[in-house]
């Protein structure tokens, strides 16, 4: 009889966590649908919006680690979507307007910038008028793009399998003794994304939450907020867009480097024009477009003098140092897979010296995207002290990075958190040397790029090593008719510290000889 009762006993608990699965599950379909009825949706195959007089953050560009992203005005902005073939067309017309002019991401913008985005299923391309630029690598988070509109949530939800509900009160707890909003959250995942939406009391989509990957900072929080629907032709629509990147921690104060970047106002726009099941050209994906693909790494090494090599082949260079016993390796840009085949030839170049530095000329992501690679190695970064807290938790950082894995993620030494060393340049200069070679790190005193800014001089072989404060044209291209405030800065900064230089190794772009530079520099005002 007792054998009886718990056979039964197992059977009737089985039963209950399938019917209460089925009941969860029942609740979110609930859930979904009531905002599908109230926004309309079902009735939506496509949709077109435009609006005017907003901004765009240039993400990962701000002068400071905790400064906001840096912004530009958006003069017009136009997206088309079409849910149904996973298509996307945007334009956007930047200028730099009254924002102010520094950090990176090509501030100051001269004039305005039209950029034309569009993706079609796994394929993204840039237009420059009739001009078809293929982008393999912006494809997926561009789709992902459709599944953060509000409609588009909702229309994945609708298709998703793992669809799951609960309540929880938004907006608080406030210092102020609130307890924000109760709303009702939608979660599910679309390839490797996880997607969560926050939907108030009348049924309307007022935020959709996402991570998505970068190199430095792991997984990185992307969040659209969305308010002030009206109705338009029977669908419900926000007209007020803001977006984040990164997490908003507004209320921390300045310099509290518990938070790993200040950057987080991605975007905003008042919407004054949409037009649903309006669905403009059909998106035909170019042929150029279907044959692109990512291409691998290069690196290119060129021998500069005795033991430098300038390593080249892709978008950010670095130069590499042999020193009595070790290298240094100036700059780590983009990501872990320029890191790794930079340091495969560095290791190639001098294959019984260890790289012992690694100097990070500037925070932008770009250009320290591959630094945690180097730590992973044993090399040990320098970088300005106004830098240096950011990157102790942005590099000395063991939080799981779910969407795109590095080594020092995966596989973290032990002495990474005991005995991790982080070299800071204090008084504005800082020698790295072994009694016979000489490299001097200076700061770049009154630049409008980045906070920290630094330069590489060697003096014997009188060569300057820079990063983004010039950028030299192609060979047989003209220069600007007025030099950057950015390169004055750099000619400004060599002769106040009277450095000898013949030749500058930009990070971008190609060798430059100093009489070259000066003669652009020194030409007349800067803008």
């Amino acid at each position: 009889m007792r054998r009886k009762l718990s056979l039964l006993s197992i059977v009737s608990l089985i039963l209950l966590m399938l019917m209460g699965g089925t009941a969860k599950a029942q609740d979110a379909r609930a859930v979904l649908q009531a905002a599908v009825k109230s926004m309309g949706t079902d009735s939506l195959k496509c949709i077109t919006y435009s609006g005017t007089g907003g901004y765009v953050g240039i993400v990962g560009q701000n002068y400071a680690p905790g400064d906001d992203w840096p912004k530009v005005e958006l003069a017009n902005f136009s997206r088309t979507i079409n849910f149904d073939g996973r298509a996307m067309r945007e334009e956007q017309v930047r200028r730099q307007g009254n924002y102010p002019q520094r950090g990176g991401g090509g501030i100051p913008l001269q004039g305005e910038q039209r950029q034309i985005n569009l993706v079609s299923g796994n394929y993204a391309w840039n237009l420059q008028g009739a001009n078809v630029n293929p982008q393999p690598a912006a494809a997926q988070t561009r789709q992902l793009e459709i599944w953060l509109d509000p409609h588009g949530f909702l229309k994945g939800a609708i298709a998703a399998k793992d669809l799951v509900s609960f309540e929880r009160y938004e907006g608080g707890p406030a210092r102020d003794g609130g307890f924000g909003e109760k709303r009702k959250i939608l979660a599910y995942t679309i390839g490797k994304f996880r997607i969560q939406g926050s939907i108030d009391d009348r049924d309307e989509v007022v935020r959709v939450q996402t991570f998505v990957p970068t190199p430095l900072l792991g997984d990185t929080v992307e969040e659209k907020t969305y308010g002030a629907y009206k109705q338009f032709g029977g669908v419900k629509f926000p007209t007020n867009f803001h977006h984040h990147t990164n997490w908003d921690h507004e209320e921390r104060p300045q310099g509290y480097f518990g938070v790993r970047d200040g950057g987080h106002n991605s975007f905003g726009i008042t919407i004054a024009n949409v037009q649903p099941n309006v669905c403009g050209e059909a998106i035909a994906v170019p042929e150029a477009v279907q044959k692109a693909a990512i291409p691998p790494v290069r690196v290119e090494s060129q021998r500069l003098a005795d033991g430098v090599f300038y390593l080249t082949g892709g978008s950010h260079h670095s130069v590499a140092v042999g020193f009595s016993d070790f290298v240094t390796v100036v700059e780590a840009p983009l990501d872990e897979a320029r890191s790794l085949a930079v340091i495969a030839e560095v290791k190639r170049l001098f294959p019984d010296k260890r790289i012992k530095y690694v100097v990070s000329t500037h925070h932008h992501f770009d250009h320290s995207g591959g630094l945690r690679t180097y730590v992973h190695e044993g090399a040990i970064p320098v970088a300005h002290r106004d830098i240096v807290p950011y990157y102790y938790y942005a590099v000395m950082d063991l939080a799981p990075r779910t969407l795109e894995p590095d080594r020092l993620s995966l596989y973290p030494p032990d002495e990474f958190q005991e005995t991790f060393v982080l070299e800071a340049v204090q008084n504005d200069k800082y020698t790295i040397s072994d009694g016979t070679r000489i490299m001097d790190l200076h700061l770049v005193e009154g630049n409008p790029h980045a906070v920290g800014m630094l330069m590489v001089h060697l003096p014997k072989e009188r060569i300057l090593i820079e990063a983004d404060l010039f950028n030299p044209p192609a060979p047989n291209a003209s220069y600007p008719a007025t030099p950057s405030r950015a390169a004055t800065s750099l000619y400004n900064n060599v002769q106040r510290l009277k450095l000898q230089v013949d030749q500058i190794a930009p990070i971008h772009g190609r060798l430059v000889p100093w009489g070259e530079f000066a003669k652009f520099a020194s030409s007349g005002k800067s803008n």
